[in-house]
Parts: C-alpha cells; sequence; structure tokens
C-alpha cells in the first residue's frame, strides 16, 4: 500500500475540505493509497509540512486548498532531492493552475485519477530563491490578491478580486521597470505591471497566455506598459478574448530567464502571495515536477 501525505488548508472552498475529508480519506484507502493529514496553521506552515513529507519518504504529497495553499507545498518540495509526486484538490478562489492544467474540481473523479497514478511532468519557475508554479509578477495591480481579505475570499469567491480591482483602478500608477531577458535583450519603460505565466489561467483570464505551456522549459512574460483608465479597460477587454497580445500597450515574449529590476519599491507576487521586492531573478526548472493530471 502506498502512503500519501494529504496537506489541507481548513479555511479553504468555504471550508469545503472539513466536510470531504473522510470521504476523500476513505476512497484513497480503497484504491490502495494509505493517507495521513495534516491541517496548515499559518504562513509557512505548509511548506514545513511538505519538506517534513519528502523526508520521511511519503509516497506521495496532495495539497488540498486555494493556489496559496499549493504555493506553500511546492516551496516545501521544490527544493529537494527525490521528490515524490505531487497532487492537488482545487479549493479556493480561483484555482488558476488547477484550470490550466484541466484538473477537476469534482473530488471522486480526482481521488480516482491519484489512484490510477496518472502523472505528467511539469515545468516550475524559481524567483531568486523561491519557487512558483503558476505565475510571478509585480506591479501595483498584481497587489490585489494579497489585498483582499482571506474572510472575504471565503464570503464572496473571485467577486472579492473585482471589488477591489475596481478599488485600485481610480489610482492606477505605472512603475519604471528594467527587463533584461535571455534572447531579448533589455527594456527600460515605464509598466503597470508584468506577469511571468507558466500556464495559461491567470486571475480567473482563460485567455491571458494563451501560448503558455506548463512542460515546455519556457516562461510567458506580459507586461502592461503605461496606460490611461479607459485604454486599461480596453485591454482588460481584449484579455477576455485573448486579442491583446498584439496591442501596442502590452509586451509579450517568451524566455527561459530574465532579470527585472526597478529604481522604485515593487513588490512581487508569487502564485498571489507576497515573494518579497525586486531585483528579481526569474528561471525555469524543467520538467521539475510531477503531478497528478
Amino acid at each position: 500500500m502506498k502512503r500519501a501525505r494529504l496537506i489541507y488548508n481548513p479555511t479553504s472552498g468555504r471550508e469545503e475540505m472539513r466536510r470531504r475529508l473522510p470521504d476523500i480519506l476513505q476512497r484513497l484507502d480503497q484504491g490502495g493509497i494509505e493517507a495521513s493529514c495534516h491541517a496548515t496553521t499559518g504562513e509557512g506552515d505548509g511548506a514545513a509540512a511538505a519538506a517534513d513529507a519528502v523526508e520521511r519518504g511519503y509516497d506521495m504529497i496532495i495539497a488540498a486548498g486555494g493556489d496559496g495553499t499549493l504555493y506553500e507545498v511546492v516551496n516545501g518540495m521544490a527544493g529537494k532531492e527525490n521528490v515524490p509526486p505531487l497532487g492537488v484538490f482545487p479549493l479556493g478562489t480561483t484555482n488558476d493552475f488547477a484550470r490550466g492544467l484541466g484538473i477537476p474540481r469534482n473530488w471522486e473523479d480526482y481521488c480516482d485519477l491519484v489512484i490510477r497514478q496518472q502523472t505528467r511532468p511539469i515545468d516550475v519557475g524559481k524567483a531568486n530563491d523561491r519557487y512558483f508554479i503558476n505565475i510571478a509578477g509585480g506591479g501595483t495591480l498584481t497587489e490585489l490578491t494579497y489585498d483582499v481579505p482571506s474572510r472575504l475570499k471565503t464570503m464572496i469567491g473571485q467577486l472579492a478580486y473585482y471589488i477591489k480591482g475596481i478599488e485600485k483602478m481610480v489610482s492606477l500608477s505605472p512603475q519604471e521597470l528594467i527587463i533584461n531577458a535571455e534572447g531579448l535583450g533589455t527594456i527600460h519603460d515605464e509598466f503597470m505591471l508584468f506577469l511571468i505565466t507558466n500556464t495559461n489561467s491567470v486571475g480567473g483570464f482563460e485567455k491571458l497566455a494563451p501560448g503558455a505551456r506548463i512542460d515546455d522549459g519556457m516562461l510567458d512574460v506580459i507586461a502592461l506598459k503605461k496606460c490611461n483608465l479607459a485604454e486599461f479597460v480596453r485591454i482588460v477587454t481584449l484579455a477576455l478574448r485573448g486579442e491583446h497580445l498584439n496591442d501596442k500597450k502590452v509586451l509579450y515574449f517568451r524566455t527561459p530567464s530574465m532579470e527585472v529590476t526597478s529604481p522604485g519599491k515593487v513588490l512581487i507576487n508569487l502564485d498571489g502571495e507576497l515573494g518579497g521586492t525586486l531585483p528579481g531573478h526569474f528561471s525555469v526548472l524543467h520538467q521539475h515536477l510531477k503531478i497528478f493530471a
């Protein structure tokens, strides 16, 4: 019988995991997987639990929660040697990574996929000394994800981001960035934000990076140049249809590594979590993890 460590956020998805946990454990057990559980208690706890699970030789690690829970688990695993496969129960507000990979929301279907041990290799992004699995970014608009209170996200879901976004729109301001990307050279300009994506799903936008692939060893980079509110609304409308990449206000390229610096203070967003400040060195670890998908 295989051993799994299930690391879950008890507050994600309107506390859905609390209700589903006995059923999930029973279904895994019937499929030959003995799972023990760890409920996260605060910032950093998921990463510590994942690192401990790797050290203890579990056959697989399963993260249950939102993108923040997955970010912590990946950071606990990615720097280790001989890491086991990773599973993901998507229970958060946007679940960008799970959506980008087509991971089923139905817990029974996903349990069966794990039982079949169906895996695929995926790239992992690295930002300075941290890891990200879906997106890295910077700029005023990327601060939305950690500006929204967790209780508000639990109550009203993705609508919480739109509410906070409307507040941000009235005070949009560009930031000076110097981007030095392998294969592209140096770009020095004012930007509203930059996004480095590993999948095609970002912030609920499923066509933001339509060409992004999780296993190609490349990062897809989208940067929005200085614009006014009307231009910003126009570009968002185009992004909903996946028609924004050719707009003159949008910089788009693909690269395996890049440096981003700024004379000002720019926060780094990693999978929706605060990841320090610029300067930042961003790179991709090609097919670094195996995931049940």
